[in-house]
């Protein structure tokens, strides 16, 4: 008797060290965790709310309420119905997927001989690289347009997808930067094996330029998916030649005040976008984070 009534109060003392260690616990994971989950909130936020307003009803939206009374997932269905999503998908599929790639196999080449090959002028090539890339598109915007327009190719997306088979000076300058963090050692020894210039780019670099190589083109991909200014000024005169950021605008004007629809709509165009980042975000983070190490 006198065992259990001296064993109590340790296991209250136990109990309330425990209790302490777990709050201590919970309060340094607070601590350590705050503003990173201060920024998740932050840039989580908006999403819900498109997501909650893309399934409330008309007469729901726009009100004080946040959470829907009934979760329509018809009005996806809606958007379908009432435009050509699938048209503009596809052309948006077309013009990140061959603008990314054209940009690959155009700025992949400059990039290594600014990175491997020791020539004369090659300082200044560099220079103009970065001086492209200060360079605003609307500045040659009237002069290009007109080139364009001789070729007859206004009212389609070949005059934004064309033009990157030259190259992307952002490409051109993140490429070299991770490429110089590429032991010379590596090239040094497929010369002496008797590689070739190209070889060597091939079987050597290019694999061990992954990261960066998926970085550069997720950057591209991104940049054609959202580009409004691009796709307006050339293909706003053909319907069938829409992508998705002027049919997302076109479709917000014609269903203003129907904003569930229009968050639905808007939901559907992020959609794939945040899925690409999902799947490739680790090779995507280690290519931007070893890009820019060296100068």
């Amino acid at each position: 008797m006198s065992a259990t009534l001296v064993a109590a109060p340790e296991r209250a003392a136990v109990h309330r060290s425990r209790g302490r260690r777990r709050t201590r616990t919970a309060l340094y994971w607070i601590a350590t965790h705050a503003v990173a989950t201060g920024l998740a909130v932050a840039f989580l936020g908006p999403l819900v709310f498109v997501l909650f307003t893309a399934v409330m009803s008309d007469n729901q939206t726009l009100t004080d309420e946040l959470l829907p009374h009934t979760w329509n997932w018809e009005n996806f269905a809606e958007v379908f119905a009432r435009s050509p999503l699938l048209l503009w998908l596809r052309n948006t599929l077309l013009y990140a997927g061959l603008g990314t790639l054209f940009t690959l196999l155009s700025s992949i080449p400059v990039a290594y001989a600014l990175a491997r090959f020791r020539f004369r002028g090659r300082r200044l090539a560099f220079l103009l690289v970065i001086t492209m890339m200060m360079l605003p598109p609307q500045v040659i915007a009237v002069p290009v347009y007109l080139i364009w327009a001789r070729f007859e190719l206004t009212g389609t997306l070949w005059p934004l997808i064309l033009p990157m088979l030259l190259g992307d000076a952002f490409s051109i300058f993140l490429l070299r930067q991770f490429l110089i963090t590429i032991p010379r050692e590596y090239t040094d020894a497929a010369r002496v094996d008797g590689c070739s210039d190209f070889r060597t780019l091939l079987r050597v670099i290019l694999p061990m330029a992954r990261p960066g190589i998926v970085a550069v083109g997720l950057f591209q991909f991104f940049y054609c998916w959202n580009d409004y200014y691009g796709p307006l000024l050339y293909a706003s005169t053909d319907l069938d030649s829409w992508t998705l950021s002027v049919g997302l605008a076109s479709f917000k004007a014609l269903h203003h005040v129907q904003w569930n629809l229009t968050m639905a709509a808007t939901l559907l165009v992020m959609a794939p976008v945040i899925i690409v980042f999902f799947f490739a975000q680790k090779v995507f983070i280690e290519g931007v984070t070893l890009t820019g190490v060296k100068g």
